[in-house]
């Protein structure tokens, strides 16, 4: 196998085997894909199906709006060269990889392992990355008919990794499973923590209970949350702020445009540049509407604020998940209600068992969210800077556990 660029580098110790020999891919055809439009949507919106944890980020239109809108391209510095494994003619493996040039947008920050690259005169960039551009969702990474070609596929992609002259692969948020399956084949683990909402609380499981209304979730938190909680609501509802839930097709081209006003004022006042644009925003209102939902925040007639979700009503797993909010004026606690409460009224009224927040925000937890563990797996081709990210990584792991350990002090819920 041959990869497209970069400087070479010696093998790490932990995945040398792969290297030294070549996985048997007897059957298959491997192909490095640089353009979505080369594959069958259906093929492969059918063989996401098949995976434990697919989510609508992995979707084929999901992932083409963000190229072919230019939000994650090779002129931002992501360069698509997704890995496929063929059977013939069907598509039996797929892998969502880019050669990132930075990175921006990945939730797993690793600059400073590129800044001690570049004090000894090697270059960190490229590198593989296996990830949803700016998505940091948990879910299949290995996307495979079955669980022995699973296994292949990451095997064909340390190969792949070896053989290339660059830096190293990551694959970022995988599900369980998959993230064992790259310890096992001696992959680095890198831990983190983000915060999700269970609809009928802690320890409910997949089938279980769930809330009847807000006022019945609000009931399992301890009585300063529950306090805290409706003066937050009580403070939007006083400024005369109401709000619409914009499902599917409901959300035309004006509310998009909207949307996108919101969106990118939110990057304005954090000085940073927006990753997404407008287009982007129509192809997957136009692709995937049955997985969006838009909540409009409304004040004297005038709309104020919004926020995007995106959410899988697959029984039993459920999700919403959050992604993009804007206001395009302030109001005291209107992006908890436009962000969080809102979105808890729509898995409750629409019995969605998990809502995931987005990354970080221990602020979360005074809302009802829990942290979760997260992991993401990584090789090294340097030998000596995998050793070093070794012992960094399990001394960053004791300090995520005692984060951890810490957090569960602090559990929102009343004591039984």
């Amino acid at each position: 196998m041959q990869s497209d660029s970069g400087n070479t580098a010696a093998p790490n110790s932990h995945t040398a085997s792969h290297k030294a020999s070549q996985p048997d891919i007897t059957g298959y055809r491997t192909e490095i894909i640089s353009d979505l439009a080369g594959i069958d949507s259906a093929a492969w919106d059918a063989l996401l199906s098949r995976q434990p944890e697919a989510t609508p980020f992995l979707r084929h239109a999901f992932l083409h709006a963000l190229h072919a809108s230019g939000s994650a391209c090779a002129e931002t510095g992501w360069h698509p060269r997704y890995l496929t494994l063929w059977a013939g003619k069907r598509l039996a493996a797929a892998m969502p990889l880019y050669a990132k040039a930075h990175s921006y947008g990945e939730y797993v920050f690793d600059w400073a392992w590129a800044d001690a690259y570049a004090r000894h005169g090697i270059e960190y960039y490229p590198k593989w990355l296996s990830a949803i551009p700016f998505t940091p969702v948990r879910g299949a990474r290995l996307i495979a008919e079955d669980e022995q070609t699973r296994r292949l596929l990451l095997e064909v992609a340390l190969a792949l990794a070896a053989e290339s002259k660059m830096s190293s692969l990551h694959i970022l948020f995988p599900d369980d499973a998959e993230a064992d399956l790259m310890e096992e084949a001696g992959m680095l683990m890198r831990h983190g923590v983000q915060f999700h909402w269970t609809n009928g609380g802690e320890g409910t499981e997949p089938g279980g209970e769930r809330y009847a209304s807000f006022d019945d979730f609000l009931a399992t938190l301890s009585q300063k949350k529950r306090k805290n909680i409706r003066a937050e609501r009580r403070q939007v509802a006083q400024a005369g702020i109401t709000f619409r839930h914009l499902r599917g097709s409901e959300i035309d081209d004006d509310a998009w445009r909207f949307f996108n006003r919101c969106y990118r004022q939110t990057y304005r006042e954090h000085h940073s540049t927006p990753y997404l644009n407008l287009d982007f925003f129509r192809r997957i209102g136009a692709a995937m509407p049955q997985h969006l939902l838009l909540v409009v925040a409304e004040r004297e007639g005038q709309r104020i604020a919004s926020s995007l979700l995106v959410y899988d009503d697959a029984p039993e797993v459920s999700t919403l998940y959050g992604r993009y909010w804007g206001a395009l004026e302030y109001h005291p606690c209107l992006h908890f209600e436009t962000a969080y409460y809102q979105p808890l009224e729509f898995c409750i009224a629409q019995g969605i068992r998990t809502f995931e927040g987005g990354a970080q925000g221990e602020h979360k937890m005074a809302r009802g969210f829990l942290p979760v563990a997260t992991r993401s797996a990584h090789w090294l081709a340097h030998a000596d800077f995998a050793d070093a990210v070794e012992r960094f990584l399990v001394r960053e792991r004791q300090g995520i556990d005692a984060y951890l350990d810490e957090l569960g002090e602090r559990n929102p819920f009343a004591r039984s």
